[in-house]
């Protein structure tokens, strides 16, 4: 994998009575490979990971690799705030096949730039298959800032980056040191056009779990050339989105696909169930979205 183009999906973990739920993971897998999606993002922040031990954490990512078989690409979530685990996670996804790695930036330590720089270099040392770095600064409390990427993409396996500061001139400024070799997606997904009007590939999707092919349409609509297609799929999302992120992520995304029958499971503490009132808005905005969607 170089690069994979189009609507990757941020999977969730479904859990079962404290454990991971393989039968639903398999099924959530198969249906997203019939429905248009992309790539398989694993162990992310949408799945989990943070809450997942380290056996769950490998278990999972060799178990997703074990079911695609190489139908799309695999990604799994590697990152750490400890460089020494990041190297490890990272080299046993490698060693079980995964296509590429999701690193996000070390969380809490407030590393500085040098530290940035050598915590990642470190980890593309340590293996062979590419690497997208992911910032958010919301979650991670640091921002990889664009001269940063700039020195990070020379690094060969260094291949693109998750972008989720929502700062379109960062973006901008990243593209515009990097340039078109550089894979730039899209972390948020009502961002999803202006990054592809900025350079952008894809995106890496929580939205893309309900709507798998609605957001491959968008992306592949707008770098086919039917921009006013893909802004008319965005603008239709958009509603539905902001109600996807009404209680952190995956809060909201689990309980809309426990309300469309899709067997999510349990969110795992310090996450919890949606308050009641927030619950009723999603509803009413997948309701909307459905409406929508028939008359389209």
């Amino acid at each position: 994998m170089t690069k994979f183009i189009g609507a990757g999906v941020a999977l969730i973990t479904p859990f079962k009575n404290e454990e991971v739920d393989y039968e639903a993971l398999r099924a959530l897998i198969e249906w997203h490979i019939q429905n248009s999606t992309d790539a398989i993002i694993v162990c992310g922040t949408t799945g989990e990971s943070a809450t997942m031990s380290d056996t769950e954490r490998k278990t999972v990512i060799k178990f997703t690799v074990e079911v695609v078989k190489s139908r799309i690409p695999v990604i799994a979530g590697s990152g750490s705030n400890n460089t020494a685990y990041a190297i490890e996670l990272s080299r046993y996804c490698e060693s079980v096949g995964v296509d590429g790695l999701l690193v996000v930036t070390p969380y809490y330590n407030k590393a500085t730039d040098l530290g940035l720089i050598k915590h990642y270099e470190a980890i593309a040392s340590s293996v062979k298959i590419p690497i997208i770095l992911y910032n958010v600064p919301s979650r991670t409390g640091v921002n990889l800032k664009p001269h940063v990427v700039k020195q990070l993409s020379g690094i060969k396996n260094i291949i693109g980056i998750k972008e989720a500061s929502g700062d379109f001139s960062q973006v901008a400024e990243i593209m515009r040191l990097c340039g078109s070799d550089f894979a730039m997606y899209s972390g948020n997904d009502d961002m999803i056009v202006p990054i592809l009007s900025l350079g952008g590939v894809g995106v890496i999707s929580v939205v893309s779990n309900i709507l798998p092919k609605e957001t491959h349409e968008l992306v592949m609509s707008y770098l086919q050339g039917d921009t006013n297609k893909a802004l008319r799929l965005q603008l239709a999302m958009k509603s539905l989105i902001d109600a996807l992120f009404i209680e952190v992520n995956p809060i909201p995304i689990k309980t809309a696909m426990n309300l469309l029958g899709m067997k999510a499971g349990t969110l795992r503490l310090p996450l919890c169930e949606m308050t009641e009132e927030h619950a009723k808005i999603l509803k009413e905005e997948l309701t909307a979205y459905g409406k929508w969607h028939e008359v389209k």
